[in-house]
């Protein structure tokens, strides 16, 4: 897992091994890129080199479908919209996610289990293990559930990732946040959530796994912890990786 000092701001300092992890490629390509200017970087007084991250990430904007990438996952994936409330901590996100190398990657049995053991202590018919990009939500396990991703707009995670604690609504029809919703709408027509966020090393909320029903309704205390107790093991795999 890449480490980020947010304590400069919202641009952190990468130190050359961390950039090239980001970037998908070998440490010595990185020395190289440093070397010919293709990527920003300057010499502390102990003469390591540092890289800022908008160096990597404005990189990764210009190489975007080229050789620069991690697994099949588009590199857009992971650059920060400017607009948004945070951008500089979002930035960091979102390098902490494409760092797992878990985006579009082949589904894996042991987050399936926790996705099947989710619906089971629960009770409700779906569970995602969700994975929230700059654009979309994807999903690396998925049971009761057809689509592979959704919109980031239209993700209940994305509102997950951006509180304190789990999310729960009982009947989106009735919450002003979800009533219009496509998934709410339309099908498979949700009206009630729960969900705990995928936390990092770093304090980062990479994705979160979740339920849904439905029908509205609310889970029990047991069920709420069992839940969060799932969410546990998936981040401490993740935070494997």
């Amino acid at each position: 897992m890449v480490s980020f000092s947010l304590d400069d701001g919202a641009d952190p300092v990468l130190t050359t091994r961390e950039a090239a992890k980001l970037l998908g490629i070998a440490v010595s390509t990185a020395q190289q890129w440093i070397e010919n200017g293709a990527l920003p970087a300057w010499k502390t007084p102990g003469g390591h080199r540092r890289v800022r991250l908008s160096a990597v990430s404005t990189l990764l904007r210009e190489r975007a479908g080229g050789t620069v990438t991690a697994g099949s996952a588009d590199p857009g994936d992971f650059l920060a919209d400017a607009a948004c409330a945070l951008p500089g901590h979002e930035h960091a996100r979102l390098m902490a996610l494409r760092a797992t190398g878990l985006v579009d990657s082949e589904a894996e049995a042991v987050f399936d289990r926790l996705t099947w053991l989710a619906t089971q202590v629960t009770e409700c018919p779906i569970a995602l293990l969700s994975l929230v990009t700059a654009h979309r939500q994807w999903f690396k396990s998925r049971v009761g559930f057809e689509l592979p991703q959704s919109a980031r707009e239209d993700a209940f995670c994305n509102h997950t990732i951006n509180q304190a604690g789990p999310l729960v609504v009982p009947d989106a029809l009735l919450d002003v946040r979800f009533q219009r919703n496509p998934l709410v709408v339309g099908t498979p027509h949700v009206r009630f959530y729960a969900g705990f966020p995928l936390v990092d090393d770093e304090g980062f909320k990479l994705g979160a796994l979740c339920v849904m029903d439905k029908e509205p309704r609310r889970l029990r205390e047991r069920e709420m912890r069992a839940l969060g107790e799932l969410t546990q093991i998936a981040a401490e795999e993740i935070r494997r990786r």
